[in-house]
């Protein structure tokens, strides 16, 4: 009996041990097997501009702080000229009706971020050359400090660069153009406003090209100048009506010579060409009221090769803006608009500001 116990405890023990090893792999072999299967959680995928739509959140209604105002002027002469060297004693501003004080340092040097955007669904897109050089020629003007991006919109609103101070990065992202069809021009503005925010203390600006006729979006013209006012932005329309209406008046006039029969059989044409030139009237109206409330500029030029030198004369304006300060006197947190006037003490200067912006709410 003692014989058989001495030959028996050595196989237990072997067989506990080759047990514990099995026991030992296999749960090492599922928690491998649990590890591998478990993936990394992947980062959600950012919405594209427009996605979500054009709206407004009443959180982006706050875009003064609680002590100053920041309102970028700019002055020229009778003659158009931008003028220079004015001091804090030449500017006088009215909030409401009320003036207001101008701080000690209310003519401080401000960077600038500028959104490029352009209409990829009018006849712009057929001058992508022409465009793209008056682009990278504009933001070689820019200051090291200051930033570019660059939007297309058509039936969709594309960013294409992010901010950059890099012409390289420009240079790129102006490749990517590609024709669209219609054109969501105001949800264009609302998004670029809302989503391309400026930097804090610093002029944002939207500078476009494009027809301002608006026929792909469910954003209504209020909608997207009330988006700019909320974002303090500056709107520059270089608006190519003037050629499209030269175009259009051209077909016009020689469908219009033709006999009265061909004039009857073109009678479809005629009339597309006629509300054509309408929406082109009615467009310039309203981007006259936009660029003129936000304090931009509005600019028509004859041809599309004169692009690079209406670029160039709105970069040399963002350069010798005037950023004027001012404490409100009015402290109320209500959220309501709040118009201004600025004049200068010269009856001779014109002055381009914005016409209010929003007071903080609570």
């Amino acid at each position: 009996m003692a014989l058989v116990f001495a030959v028996r405890r050595p196989f237990l023990f072997f067989v506990l041990i080759f047990i514990s090893a099995l026991l030992f792999i296999s749960l090492s072999s599922n928690s491998f097997s649990v590890n591998a299967q478990t993936p990394n959680p992947s980062p959600k995928p950012s919405p594209s501009p427009g996605a979500d739509g054009p709206e407004i959140d009443p959180d982006d209604v706050i875009s003064v702080n609680t002590n100053e105002v920041l309102l970028p002027v700019s002055v020229r002469d009778a003659s158009g000229k931008l003028v220079e060297g004015l001091t804090r004693e030449d500017f006088r501003i009215f909030e409401d009706g009320a003036q207001q004080s101008l701080s000690d340092i209310s003519l401080r040097q401000v960077p600038v971020d500028v959104v490029l955007m352009v209409d990829a669904s009018s006849s712009a897109v057929e001058n992508l050359d022409d465009f793209s050089r008056a682009a990278e020629g504009f933001a070689a003007h820019l200051a090291s400090d200051d930033r570019v991006s660059l939007i297309q919109f058509d039936d969709r609103v594309v960013l294409l660069q992010d901010w950059t101070r890099s012409l390289a990065q420009l240079r790129r992202a102006l490749r990517r153009i590609v024709p669209g069809m219609f054109t969501r021009f105001h949800d264009a503005v609302v998004l670029a406003s809302k989503d391309q925010k400026a930097r804090r203390d610093a002029r944002h600006a939207i500078i476009v090209l494009t027809d301002g006729i608006d026929n792909g979006g469910g954003t209504s013209f209020q909608v997207a100048l009330r988006g700019a006012l909320q974002s303090q932005t500056a709107v520059y329309v270089i608006s190519n009506t003037e050629i499209e209406r030269a175009e259009k008046q051209r077909d016009l006039a020689i469908l219009l010579a033709g006999s009265q029969a061909s004039i009857k059989f073109n009678q479809l044409r005629i009339q597309n060409l006629r509300m054509g030139l309408d929406a082109l009237a009615a467009s310039e109206k309203n981007l006259q009221e936009l660029t003129g409330a936000t304090g931009g500029r509005f600019y028509k030029p004859r041809s599309f090769q004169d692009l690079e030198a209406v670029y160039s004369e709105v970069a040399h304006e963002l350069r010798h803006q005037y950023g004027l300060y001012y404490s409100p006197l009015n402290k109320k947190r209500d959220g309501q608009f709040r118009k201004v006037r600025v004049e200068t003490t010269n009856p001779n200067f014109s002055v381009s500001a914005r016409v209010g912006y929003y007071a903080p709410a609570r």
